[in-house]
């Protein structure tokens, strides 16, 4: 089964390689038999003990200032604001969006690493006269929580500081102290699970909805899927005054088969807007009646004597096993491999984290690359101008939330080898925390040839086999699965990758209709063209210890020589280096004609050939949005409009479309507004927000073959 590869990389730059340049041998296990339980890692001791070397001070502390919020903390969390509320309604009509950690300063992580939790690092710490003073505990951790009030419409935000937790979890009182809250005016807050559910039963036992599904055949409400869609904006219609979904319908031909495809019958004609705050039908209208696409038996999933063909049987069984353990360390979330070492977090709308980024170098110690790294938000546009699909762009990490739609990995076919699992707890809507079990993936692959030579003269050839530790999770978003994966290398390279797969969301067509706004791939189904973008928000520290800001960003292009005594051959071509020192600068698109690319240097540290360190920023096959200029979903997606942006690091920038796109009616809210500051970014504090795009035209059935970007 073919797949398309397109990758995006973040490596050492030739000319400025952070990384030794020898290359250690990395032999892969033998492949022998799969190994049935996870590594446990080890969490750090409650007490340790100051040596002359390293002072470090005994804790009360058992979470990094980094560490995702345990099961408890959000527990406390939501039942310090619930308490908060000033009457029963009002804590009563309290739904709960998400609740994250509030990342401390960069320089209370540095303190943690430094003296309070291992493997204790007090050189990231400016060096001091005499010894330094060390103070007895960190900051307390704090929550911050996203409420959406059912009975006002209103969204706030809270920020708790989180004191003695652990008290939650023996039954006694709570802990938590509100620092601050606000009512944001004007926004919507992502949907949840609990209302898609909500929702889709409230349309099926609508009348008329009914009675247009029986002009269809269709009496048993059991086949029926109703998927909410948030209503984006297009007009005042749509704006955030109500909490609105506009759902797409579809139908499946038997209620009791779990594996059924019940997307590849998608329901054409039916307008339907429900109003989420009151869970009530607000419009309906039966505009046209097209006939359901017929049963087909490719359309499912299932095994393939079930579907008229058969499975393959010749493929022998290929088992993965590392006899003695993997190369990879886990203390907490604190992970060490191959030199590397970074920590890992979650959250509810991006997903998987990773911070603070270091390569261990020999004498040269260690050597940071990066605070942190995750995709923050992803759009996919439809291209097909007619109802209801026009309207399909969804923000599925601003309007649903990716982490929060992660699911359970389990081994086998999600991931193999020895694997290190992390959990994640989440709020639900009610306030209740929940936990996804082996939500995120630890493991080593063999990645092919790291290098090879062969000397023509003698023969003899050597070759490196090059290995890579994977960290990834998967989500479901509706009918598309999404996996994010962070590769690091043993060069010092680091690869971000996303695989899409799942199945599709179709449209019906009538009889002998064509649309050549997509692919017909079944009799009375077509699938039309869209595209997916993510944005990877990656917030640089390439060489650059805590208080230090170093960095630049440098634009890359190759030149043709022009003509002359310079280039008599014709043949001459050299790079040419941009310095981008504003925002508005740095907004900037691919160019495959001059192997565009940018490099994020320090402007203070040099290789052993003199030349400044750096990070080449890769971004691999690319487009821009393919719709007009004066389409609606840029709008809310102007972020879209250029492959790269860089700014000036400001904590609350975090999110390229607003913290709230869901019926955003403010045009280029978000990236495109805070670069019109124009800050320098030269040697600055800096985050690349980088565009990454596929265009997804289905030229075979509905089964979404996994794609890598």
């Amino acid at each position: 089964m073919a797949t398309s590869q397109e990758k995006a990389t973040l490596s050492p730059t030739a000319s400025g390689n952070p990384i030794s340049s020898k290359t250690s041998a990395a032999a892969m296990a033998t492949v022998i038999h799969p190994v049935l339980d996870p590594l446990s890692d080890s969490p750090p001791s409650a007490t340790t003990k100051t040596t002359a070397a390293t002072p470090v001070m005994a804790r009360a502390q058992t979470c990094h200032p980094l560490d995702p919020l345990m099961a408890a903390e959000i527990a406390v969390a939501v039942s310090t604001v619930r308490a908060a509320g000033k009457t029963p309604e009002v804590r009563d009509s309290m739904r709960f969006i998400e609740v994250v950690l509030v990342e401390p300063d960069k320089n209370v992580v540095a303190l943690a690493d430094a003296y309070f939790f291992p493997p204790f690092q007090p050189s990231l710490l400016p060096k001091t006269k005499g010894r330094p003073v060390i103070p007895t505990k960190l900051p307390p951790r704090q929550a911050r929580l996203v409420v959406y009030n059912k009975r006002s419409n209103e969204t706030s935000i809270w920020t708790v500081e989180l004191n003695e937790v652990h008290a939650a979890t023996r039954g006694g009182h709570h802990r938590g102290k509100v620092i601050s809250s606000k009512v944001v005016p004007d926004v919507q807050p992502p949907m949840d699970a609990e209302e898609y559910a909500e929702c889709e039963a409230v349309v099926k036992d609508f009348p008329p909805f009914r009675e247009a599904m029986r002009k269809r055949g269709i009496v048993d409400m059991d086949l029926v899927m109703v998927d909410p869609w948030c209503v984006g904006y297009h007009s005042n219609a749509d704006a955030p005054s109500r909490r609105l979904a506009k759902p797409l319908i579809f139908c499946r031909t038997e209620s009791d088969c779990p594996v059924e495809n019940g997307y590849a019958r998608p329901v054409e004609g039916i307008h339907v807007l429900v109003d989420m705050q009151n869970m009530v039908v607000i419009e309906f209208e039966d505009r046209k009646l097209v006939p359901l696409p017929p049963a087909d038996p490719l359309r499912n999933y299932t095994a393939g004597e079930t579907r008229g063909g058969v499975d393959r049987s010749d493929v022998k069984p290929l088992q993965i096993i590392q006899p003695e353990g993997p190369s990879f360390r886990v203390n907490g979330h604190f992970v060490n491999w191959q030199k590397w070492n970074f920590r890992i977090g979650f959250t509810p709308r991006e997903g998987l984290v990773i911070y603070s980024v270091a390569y261990l170098d020999g004498s040269r110690g260690r050597r940071p690359v990066a605070h942190r790294l995750s995709f923050v938000e992803m759009v996919v546009p439809y291209g097909d101008p007619n109802d209801p699909h026009y309207r399909k762009n969804a923000f599925d990490a601003g309007e649903d939330g990716l982490g929060k739609n992660a699911h359970s990995l389990k081994k086998g076919c999600d991931c193999l080898g020895y694997i290190k699992y992390f959990d994640a707890h989440f709020t639900n809507f009610t306030g209740g925390v929940e936990t996804i079990e082996n939500c995120v993936c630890l493991h080593e692959e063999d990645h092919g040839i790291l290098w090879k030579h062969q000397d023509w003269r003698t023969g003899l050839a050597e070759v490196r086999r090059s290995r890579r530790l994977t960290v990834s999770f998967i989500c479901t978003v509706a009918n598309y699965e999404y996996g994010f994966f962070w590769h690091f290398y043993q060069d010092g390279k680091i690869e971000a990758e996303v695989k899409l797969t799942g199945v599709l969301s179709l449209g019906a067509l009538q009889p002998g209709e064509v649309r050549k706004y997509g692919t017909m791939i079944a009799p009375g189904l077509y699938a039309p063209v869209h595209q997916h973008f993510f944005v990877a928000r990656m917030d640089m520290a390439v060489d650059c210890k805590p208080g230090e800001a170093f960095n630049q960003v440098v634009e890359m292009n190759v030149k043709v020589e022009d003509p002359g005594k310079d280039n008599v051959h014709n043949n001459a071509f050299y790079p040419e280096e941009e310095l981008l020192r504003t925002e508005l600068q740095a907004m900037r698109d691919c160019n495959p004609l001059s192997a565009r690319h940018w490099i994020i240097r320090n402007t203070r540290t040099v290789n052993r050939t003199g030349q400044l360190t750096g990070y080449k920023l890769v971004p691999g096959s690319n487009c821009l949005p393919l719709a007009g200029s004066e389409a609606k979903f840029l709008r809310r997606a102007a972020f879209l409009k250029h492959n790269l942006w860089v700014t000036a690091y400001s904590r609350d920038e975090m999110y390229p479309g607003g913290e709230f796109p869901n019926q955003n009616p403010r045009s280029g809210e978000g990236l495109a507004t805070w670069v019109k500051q124009n800050r320098p970014i030269e040697e600055t504090d800096i985050v690349l927000w980088s565009v990454y795009s596929l265009l997804h035209r289905v030229t075979t059935f509905q089964v979404v073959l996994t794609i890598s970007l």
